[in-house]
C-alpha cells in the first residue's frame, strides 16, 4: 500500500475511535453527544447503542470512503490555493469529520443486513443475529444521528456547518430512496426493473456514500458548492461501478464473508440479472421461481447454483463486469488525480483490470 495512504488511513482509524470510544466511560464523550441525561440513564443502556456499532466498525472494512474524503480535500486545498484561497478547515478538522461517511456506512450496513435477512456481515454473525434485531436497529439508527456531531464540535463559521449538515442529511435521504427501490424489487420476484431504474437505485443507495466523501472533501478543501457537487457526481458514478462488480463478484467467487450467490436468496435484481432478462425476456419467470425458491430454502437451495447456471449462460456476468470497470475508470479520468486514480484502481480487483 502507498506509504501516504497507509498514514492517511492510521489518522482516520483514530478519528473515528475519537467520534465512537468503545465504552461510554470516556466522560467528556457523553455531553457532547447526549447533552445533560437524567441520572438514572446510566453507562450501562449507552453501551448498548455503542457495542454493535463499534463491533462492526472493528471489523475492519476498506475505509476507502474516509479515504477519499481525505484525497478530495487535499485536491481540493490545492485548487482552492492555485485561486489565492485558502482551505475552509484544516486538515486535523477534516480527519475529525470523516466519521460521517464512515458511520453511516456502518449504520447503513446494519440495516441492510436485517432488511435482507442476511446471516453474515464480514465473515461474523449479522449485528441482528448477535445483539437483536431491537437492539440492533435502534443503535444502527442512532449511529446516524451520532455521525454530524463531529460538526457540533467544528471551530467553523455557522455557515460552513450549515453546508456540511445540508450536504449529510441530504445524500443520507438519497440512501434511503436507493434502499426503498432495492428492497421494493427483491420483495418482488416478478418485478424486473428497467436498466435506468437500476442505475438510479445503486446511485442513491451505493454512489451516495463516494459522493457524500467527495462533497465533504471539496467543501473542507475550500471549493464552492456547486464545485463539490460536480465532483460528488463523479464519484457517484465511480461508486456504481464498484456496486456492479461487487454484484459480479457475488455471482462468481462470492464476496468476502458471505456465500456465492446470497443475492439470489435476497432477490437482488442485479445487472447481471437485468441483462440477462433484457436479452431473454422469456427467463424472467424462471429467474423469478430461482429467486423465490432459495428465499424459501436458504443459500444451500439447488436453486442458486441453477440459477447463476441460466445467467451464466447469456454472458450477463462478463458485460456487466466490463459496464462497471468502464465506470470507474472513466469517473477516476474525470477526477484528474494521481492519488485518486491510484486508489480506485488498487481496489478493482486484478481480473477485472484491463
Amino acid at each position: 500500500m502507498n506509504t501516504e495512504f497507509k498514514e492517511m488511513l492510521d489518522k482516520i482509524e483514530t478519528a473515528l475511535h475519537n467520534a465512537l470510544p468503545q465504552t461510554s466511560k470516556t466522560a467528556d464523550w457523553i455531553p457532547a453527544s447526549f447533552g445533560s441525561l437524567p441520572e438514572g440513564a446510566s453507562a450501562e443502556y449507552i453501551d448498548k447503542l455503542i457495542e454493535p456499532n463499534y463491533a462492526l466498525i472493528t471489523l475492519g472494512g476498506k475505509r476507502w470512503r474516509p479515504l477519499l474524503l481525505m484525497l478530495c480535500y487535499k485536491l481540493a486545498s490545492k485548487l482552492t490555493e492555485e485561486k489565492g484561497g485558502k482551505p475552509a478547515l484544516t486538515e486535523e478538522q477534516t480527519y475529525s469529520i470523516t466519521a460521517l461517511v464512515e458511520f453511516v456506512h456502518t449504520a447503513s450496513l446494519i440495516h441492510d443486513d436485517i432488511e435482507d435477512n442476511a446471516d453474515l456481515r464480514r465473515g461474523k454473525p449479522a449485528a441482528h443475529i448477535t445483539y437483536g434485531l431491537d437492539t440492533a436497529l435502534n443503535a444502527a439508527a442512532w449511529l446516524y444521528f451520532e455521525a454530524p456531531v463531529c460538526i457540533n464540535q467544528l471551530n467553523a463559521s455557522d455557515s460552513l456547518k450549515l453546508e456540511l449538515y445540508k450536504t449529510y442529511t441530504n445524500e443520507l435521504r438519497r440512501l434511503h430512496l436507493g434502499q426503498a427501490m432495492d428492497i421494493f424489487w427483491h420483495r418482488n420476484a416478478e418485478v424486473f426493473p428497467a436498466k435506468q431504474e437500476y442505475l438510479a437505485m445503486v446511485k442513491n443507495k451505493t454512489g451516495t456514500l463516494a459522493s457524500l466523501a467527495a462533497k465533504l472533501g471539496c467543501i473542507a478543501g475550500g471549493l464552492t458548492a456547486e464545485e463539490a457537487e460536480r465532483f460528488g457526481a463523479i464519484a457517484a458514478d465511480i461508486g456504481i461501478g464498484f456496486q456492479i462488480i461487487d454484484d459480479v463478484i457475488n455471482l462468481t467467487t462470492g464476496n468476502p464473508g458471505k456465500k456465492r450467490g446470497d443475492d439470489i436468496v435476497e432477490g437482488k435484481k442485479s445487472l447481471p440479472v437485468l441483462i440477462h432478462t433484457t436479452e431473454h425476456p422469456e427467463d424472467k419467470q424462471k429467474i423469478a421461481d430461482y429467486m423465490k425458491e432459495a428465499a424459501a430454502k436458504g443459500i444451500e437451495a439447488s436453486a442458486v447454483e441453477q440459477c447463476i447456471s441460466l445467467l451464466e449462460t447469456s454472458g450477463c456476468i462478463k458485460k456487466a463486469a466490463e459496464q462497471g470497470r468502464i465506470l470507474i475508470e472513466e469517473g477516476c479520468a474525470r477526477f484528474n488525480s494521481d492519488q485518486i486514480k491510484e486508489l480506485f484502481t488498487s481496489m478493482i480487483p486484478e481480473n477485472f483490470r484491463c
